[in-house]
């Protein structure tokens, strides 16, 4: 066997291993390259920010609730017997027709009390994590109970509305249709809860465009969005309800409540509700959800306009002060997050 025949053999021996490397490296590399969008199902969007990922998810267009339930909770949201003198609904400080809110900084209860906190919108609670501004409350049921037993709120307690509703034939027919059961406090919160959980508000123009109506959105409303995730607003804001699904701390990048001033036992947020010192300033993140209709904002209601609010957690959440333009084009963005309610835009239920 000559010395030339050998080297050949020896070359081709050393393909071998070369191209079974290259064999593997091509299978990974198709194994983990994105499918192409001809394999989708053709009901799937070909140009939508709404793809696998992204932050934000449309609220689902129909919700299964107990219609039952429903009635007799909306019945119950608008009833002043839930307060100790007959005054004051749950209502009083969440008008539907004001975008779930009273307009207020911070809400007045019974006998002209102030509360400690600003109404946030009624609208969409059902997709918070928790209840309240400090999450004190974990469902809707528990939420429903604060305001009846708060001294600055409606000053009462469950037997004395019972005593009340049994006066009613019509309210003891209904809970014996619904619960099986006479009137007691268990149910009444229930109800109210399911009410509450039916006062969502989808098929906003941004729900639309995540849906794959690309031209929902203006060019200078889908520059917003841009803008609202470059800036980082999403770290926080996101999900279904855009918020409502985690606690942060208010003044990240800087001591916002050391500028503000005249600090409040409110201003301490999950503290109050721990003790823990890592839970001061800390709150539940608010939806911004119908964002434009629920001013004035922020825990203490201190801030009047949407375009001071943005300018506010630039500074203090991001650490990056945002220019005059780069605002309005947030604002206009936030302003499509406004949605329906059963089949009527927001902005003409809040006309009425």
């Amino acid at each position: 066997m000559n010395r030339s025949y050998l080297k050949k053999l020896s070359r081709r021996f050393y393909l071998i291993p070369a191209l079974l490397f290259c064999t593997v490296v091509s299978v990974l590399w198709l194994y983990y390259q994105p499918a192409n969008k001809s394999t989708y199902p053709p009901s799937q969007p070909t140009i939508t920010v709404s793809k696998i990922g992204d932050p934000i998810k449309p609220i689902p267009l129909q919700l299964e609730l107990d219609e039952g339930a429903v009635e007799l909770g909306r019945k119950l949201f608008h009833e002043p017997q839930l307060s100790g003198d007959n005054t004051v609904s749950c209502a009083s400080c969440h008008s539907l027709n004001n975008g779930g809110i009273d307009g207020k900084a911070r809400s007045v209860g019974i006998r002209g009390a102030v509360v400690d906190f600003n109404s946030p919108t009624v609208y969409n609670v059902g997709f918070n994590f928790r209840q309240f501004w400090d999450g004190r409350a974990k469902t809707l049921e528990e939420q429903a109970e604060g305001p009846v037993y708060s001294k600055n709120e409606m000053d009462s307690n469950w037997p004395e509305v019972v005593s009340k509703l049994e006066q009613s034939p019509e309210y003891v027919a209904q809970f014996k249709k619904v619960y099986h059961d006479r009137i007691n406090g268990t149910h009444i919160k229930s109800a109210i809860a399911t009410f509450e959980r039916s006062l969502y508000t989808p098929n906003s123009r941004f729900d639309r465009y995540l849906r794959g109506d690309k031209d929902a959105l203006t060019i200078e409303e889908k520059k917003g969005y841009s803008l609202f995730k470059d800036y980082g607003c999403v770290s926080c804001h996101q999900g279904v309800n855009i918020g409502g699904n985690m606690f942060q701390s208010f003044g990240v990048m800087g001591n916002y409540f050391h500028d503000r001033g005249k600090l409040t036992k409110a201003d301490l947020g999950r503290y109050n509700v721990t003790g823990k010192e890592e839970d001061r300033y800390v709150f539940k993140v608010p939806s911004l959800r119908n964002i434009a209709l629920t001013e004035p904002y922020f825990h203490d209601g201190s801030v009047k306009t949407l375009s001071e609010a943005v300018a506010i957690m630039g500074k203090y959440q991001s650490g990056r002060p945002l220019s005059t333009q780069d605002i309005d084009y947030i604002v206009n963005f936030l302003k499509t997050l406004t949605g329906e309610y059963q089949g009527e835009h927001l902005w003409k239920n809040r006309e009425k």
